[in-house]
């Protein structure tokens, strides 16, 4: 199957560059998977578009101000760093640049030297596998001298680092937000509780793949990152609950959706249970979903493993028309940008 079936064009000035100030203010267009029907409304509808019985699935991975920008020990030069993923400790993979000067023993100081790197590694891309050192709390001083790792479509600086966190994140180790859960406000998730529709919670701390376009022609060929996901033993059972009732496992955002599936590929179609570890699952056209029902989302990137997953749920035609209908009525796109939920 060609990367090239995925690829639709999107005006520069639809890419959203601010977060709204109402986070339940986006636009939502609602698209019927079996029937290909588009409808729009705001994403605060969305508690009409859940029923009683259903289950609402939230990554509460939280990101954490994973940019740094310091200087090469030696020589001075600037040198950017991001986190991408804590390997033991105080090591951790990251992606640097300039690639081609920081290499293998390099040392990069930020903050005056409150914080510094040590190359151990080389990967591919600029990857890079860091040692710390520091005195202190390594959180703290992330805290103080990192930066929210914004995507690089964003170039708008963000006022509030906290619109770049859903309202329920609560186990840091993300390197980008799971951006589709950004529209929720504590008082609509209320509203949902009130309906009659459950709330579960799973993480998986978005990591490398995020960053790293297709680079294959085939979609067979592309090979995911892996990221780190944990879902606990409350959260299967009530999701197998929510199975037996006949409701509906509603998956807020991709990385939600990537990791119900790997705990049911796992479970081999069985009861769901307690699980963590890394995945690299990889949902395209033609893979059959054994978990998730339905779908929030937010609009991706053309020719992205993110179009990839939504076509494998709604069918490659069904999302290039709703994808060409959005653009037509000027949805805002990305990560700031309006959402989607496919059922």
């Amino acid at each position: 199957m060609n990367v090239d079936l995925y690829d639709f064009d999107l005006p520069e000035h639809l890419i959203a560059q601010t977060p709204l100030p109402d986070r339940s203010a986006s636009r939502l267009l609602t698209l019927n998977k079996a029937t290909g029907r588009i409808e729009h409304q705001v994403f605060a509808d969305i508690l009409n578009d859940l029923n009683p019985g259903d289950t609402l699935v939230l990554n509460d991975t939280k990101v954490i101000p994973a940019r740094l920008f310091g200087e090469k020990e030696d020589t001075g030069a600037k040198a950017e760093v991001l986190l991408l993923k804590n390997l033991e400790g105080d090591r951790w993979e990251a992606l640097v640049k300039p690639g081609k000067k920081l290499r293998q023993g390099s040392v990069i100081s930020f903050g005056g030297g409150k914080l510094k790197a040590v190359i151990e590694q080389e990967g591919d891309m600029g990857a890079r596998t860091l040692s710390f050192a520091y005195v202190g709390i390594f959180q703290q001083i992330l805290d103080e001298l990192g930066q929210m790792p914004l995507p690089p479509y964003i170039k708008e600086r963000l006022e509030d680092r906290d619109r770049y966190q859903t309202v329920y994140a609560r186990h840091e180790g993300s390197a980008a937000a799971p951006t589709a859960g950004l529209h929720f406000t504590e008082e609509l998730l209320e509203q949902i509780r009130g309906k009659g529709v459950d709330i579960a919670f799973i993480t998986l701390h978005v990591g490398l793949g995020t960053f790293r376009p297709m680079s294959v022609d085939r979609v067979e060929d592309h090979v995911m990152h892996e990221e780190y996901y944990m879902m606990s033993e409350e959260t299967a059972d009530l999701l197998n609950e929510t199975k037996k009732r006949g409701g509906r496992i509603v998956a807020v955002g991709t990385t939600s959706c990537r990791t119900l599936e790997t705990v049911g590929n796992q479970c081999a179609g069985g009861p769901l249970k307690e699980s963590s570890g890394w995945t690299d699952i990889f949902i395209y056209p033609g893979y059959t979903f054994t978990v998730v029902d339905a779908l929030i989302t937010n609009f991706h990137l053309p020719k992205s493993t993110l179009v990839m997953l939504v076509s494998a749920l709604a069918g490659r035609e069904h999302i290039m028309k709703a994808y060409k209908e959005a653009i037509e009525r000027e949805y805002r796109f990305f990560s700031f940008g309006d959402a989607m939920f496919i059922y």
